[in-house]
């Protein structure tokens, strides 16, 4: 907490969920359970429920210019964080944003949804590898993120450093591979190519995990705001999240949300 008063103040550029499980929902969701005061800049629109996303509409380069300016030059930023940009244009513009913003940046290059609906334009991967990761303090893509921007296929644990490796070739500071796709315990790797911290979570039996890279990379934003260092704040983060999908929940006829306050209301969900 500051002098002022006001909690460490954390910004998300990103689409919206309109069933409250990923994206601004999610991410908003997760810097109030951890104490942070979040902010946010809207990318698109998105119709979207437990069964998937029905349609996408990207907004206007103006507007997102307009709504990232008004935070940050009035209000400030102590992390920012990026989602869905969807466009080629948007992610440059985004990229020109964060780059001129003395923040740790957590970029989390959202490629499909959870279920596998596209999210990001084909002719936009470009530009995230040259312009959007490399201003990155942390880059957080999962296996398939990967294979989309790299070419890299991880099929195992021996093959996350690979993925590391081609990952921070674009330029991120830090890169964290999200290893939750493979067989076995949910692993990841975090690195800047000097330092390796490997990640490891039990795997839980619940397929309600809608929002899961959306709240960890805003986890992550959140104790970097904090002050913390990149290795403490993304352990923070995977603890988190972990917590969130063994209480994910049922909602819909699809697949639900981790649940973001788990451990605000564990001890009332039942009351």
């Amino acid at each position: 907490m500051s002098a002022s008063g006001a909690p460490p103040r954390v910004l998300t550029v990103a689409g919206s969920d309109s069933g409250g499980g990923a994206g601004i929902q999610a991410d908003l969701k997760t810097m109030l359970a951890l104490g942070v005061h979040g902010m946010s800049v809207l990318t698109a629109v998105t119709a979207q429920n437990s069964l998937g996303v029905q349609g996408a509409w990207e907004l206007p380069v103006a507007a997102v210019r307009a709504q990232y300016r008004s935070v940050v030059d009035d209000i400030g930023v102590q992390a920012v964080k990026t989602g869905m940009l969807a466009s080629a244009e948007l992610v440059e513009t985004v990229a020109e944003l964060i780059a001129g913003t003395d923040a740790p940046v957590v970029v989390d290059p959202v490629g499909v949804s959870k279920h596998g609906d596209p999210l990001l334009a084909a002719s936009a991967l470009d530009c995230v590898r040259t312009k959007l990761l490399p201003a990155a303090t942390v880059a957080t893509p999962n296996l398939d993120e990967v294979a989309q921007l790299t070419g890299v296929q991880v099929e195992s644990e021996e093959q996350l450093r690979d993925a590391a490796a081609a990952v921070l070739a674009c330029g991120p500071r830090w890169v964290l591979i999200k290893g939750g796709h493979l067989p076995g315990d949910a692993v990841d790797l975090l690195t800047d190519g000097a330092e390796e911290h490997w990640l490891r979570a039990p795997r839980y039996d619940n397929r309600h995990t809608h929002g899961t890279g959306c709240t960890l990379a805003s986890a992550i934003a959140s104790q970097l705001a904090k002050g913390q260092s990149v290795p403490e704040a993304v352990t923070a983060a995977k603890a988190y999240v972990t917590g969130a999908i063994a209480a994910g929940f049922a909602l819909g006829a699809g697949i639900g949300p981790v649940d973001h306050g788990w451990a605000l209301t564990s001890d009332t969900r039942g009351a």
